[in-house]
């Protein structure tokens, strides 16, 4: 089995593969504070739930945009499944050209979630991640990643907000019942899920202009199908694009 890790600045998200079919899937918080040793009893125990065992794990691949993580990662890869694990970087085949001035700036998630969704949608493509940001990715009808656009994370502007404003509390990122918010909470959730739809379809309509013919727009990431549900250029919702993403490449460079 080959097992996968999707490392963002705020979650971990891992799954188990056998073949082509992903058996199970998790999401853990990152925490720069936990050793190899701590996420090896943490995915212990998620086995242990869901009735897999270390010894299935056969191969192992990371992708981490948050580098001192990896290297815990590897450890453990090393330490408990006995494997040599693969990072998403510099030197891994893809099979995708990066039209960016500097390949080795394109975070290695949005390589990831690029390779599935060719793979998958074909293209022309724009690919919006809603994770610690929201990123917004353009695939050419051959395959090429064009670039993209990068913005805040509907969390982030969440927290920021009870961070810098002093009477607002931190809420849950839910849909209110009303665009005019009769509270505090309300409005706040009004403004962040729909400002941040708007967002999105601001920016994925420029892109459009650029690229010049029709497009289709996948969405994936934690906030993906919350936000898809009030946008007006998200086509599809693939919430575990970047994990079949993470097998492709596990399985081009094998």
């Amino acid at each position: 089995m080959l097992l996968v890790f999707d490392v963002s600045n705020t979650h971990v998200v891992l799954g188990l593969y056998e073949g082509n079919k992903l058996l199970y899937h998790w999401t853990v918080a990152t925490d720069l504070n936990k050793t190899s040793d701590e996420y090896a009893v943490l995915i212990y125990n998620l086995f242990l739930l869901s009735g897999a065992g270390f010894n299935d794990v056969k191969a192992m691949i990371i992708s981490s945009v948050v580098p001192p993580f990896a290297p815990v990662l590897q450890e453990m890869g090393r330490k408990y499944f006995r494997v040599k694990p693969l990072v998403v970087g510099p030197g891994v085949k893809t099979g995708m050209p990066i039209h960016y001035d500097n390949p080795r700036e394109v975070g290695a998630d949005r390589i990831v979630n690029a390779v599935a969704a060719f793979e998958q949608y074909g293209g022309p493509l724009i690919i919006v991640d809603f994770g610690t940001a929201t990123t917004f990715c353009v695939i050419s009808s051959k395959g090429d990643y064009l670039g993209g656009a990068l913005a805040p994370g509907v969390a982030v502007a969440s927290e920021a907000l009870f961070q810098r404003a002093a009477k607002l509390p931190r809420i849950e990122l839910a849909k209110p019942k009303n665009v005019i918010g009769r509270n505090t909470v309300e409005a706040m959730q009004a403004g962040i899920l729909f400002g941040c739809a708007g967002q999105v379809d601001g920016v994925v309509s420029r892109l459009k202009q650029e690229i010049g013919m029709p497009v289709r727009v996948v969405a994936t990431g934690l906030q993906a199908e919350l936000i898809a549900e009030h946008s007006e250029t998200i086509d599809l919702v693939d919430p575990l694009l970047t994990l079949e993403g993470l097998r492709i490449l596990y399985e081009r460079n094998s």
